[in-house]
């Protein structure tokens, strides 16, 4: 008996003929092809997507800034890949107080008036901040009074912090100098330069001090009673 093989073939639209099991063959490697690029793609999902930022720094921490002077505030950014980044460019810079301190779009702070302000950077909503003092241009020494005064437990006693410059001339800086009591047992003090005393079982004392910038003043001694 004799078997005939039969190649199936199909028509093209230009007349040629073309094997159905190689059709069929393409099909299967374009299927096997078309699935290796989408598990490759799927897999590899992560490489493709950049680095999260997690944390932004800002530098120099805490400066001081004279009136009418400026400093360069740096960003910097860190992911959640370890690495880290300059971002001074592309951060958005904010200042809490502009009528204390300003700061441009490239992160520079200008000094405005005696006082604080906080400096941020913010970027893909991730802020960092730090705290600028603003201080008198030539500022000489601060003075504080009453330089000895002596109050009750539970009463208030307010001092006052005059700045002297170098050519002499004095300025009134109660308000924007940074304020220390060193016994807060005794009394504390406010922004404003108002102590008020505790209630102290015996007599105790407190150095109060006024600061702006890397000036500080005299100790105004303040006694506490009964």
């Amino acid at each position: 008996m004799r078997t005939n093989n039969y190649t199936f073939v199909k028509r093209t639209s230009d007349g040629h003929s073309s094997p159905t099991h190689l059709i069929a063959t393409f099909l299967r490697l374009r299927f096997i092809l078309c699935t290796a690029i989408v598990v490759a793609v799927s897999g590899c999902k992560g490489f493709f997507i950049g680095p999260t930022l997690t944390t932004v720094t800002i530098a120099p921490s805490t400066p001081s800034v004279a009136i009418g002077k400026t400093q360069q505030m740096t960003a910097t950014g860190t992911y959640d890949n370890g690495s880290t980044e300059t971002i001074t460019a592309s951060a958005s810079w904010a200042s809490s107080d502009i009528t204390i301190a300003t700061v441009s779009s490239a992160g520079l702070v200008t000094g405005i008036a005696s006082g604080t302000a906080t400096i941020s950077a913010t970027l893909n909503g991730i802020s960092g901040s730090t705290t600028v003092t603003i201080t008198v241009a030539n500022l000489a020494s601060i003075s504080v009074t009453p330089s000895s005064q002596t109050i009750s437990s539970g009463q208030t006693q307010q001092f006052t912090a005059i700045g002297i410059l170098q050519n002499g001339n004095t300025v009134d800086m109660t308000s924007t100098v940074t304020w220390t009591s060193s016994n807060i047992l005794a009394a504390t003090i406010d922004d404003a330069g108002l102590a008020t005393a505790k209630t102290v079982s015996s007599s105790e004392t407190t150095n109060i001090t006024a600061k702006s910038g890397n000036i500080t003043s005299n100790t105004a001694v303040l006694t506490v009673t009964q």
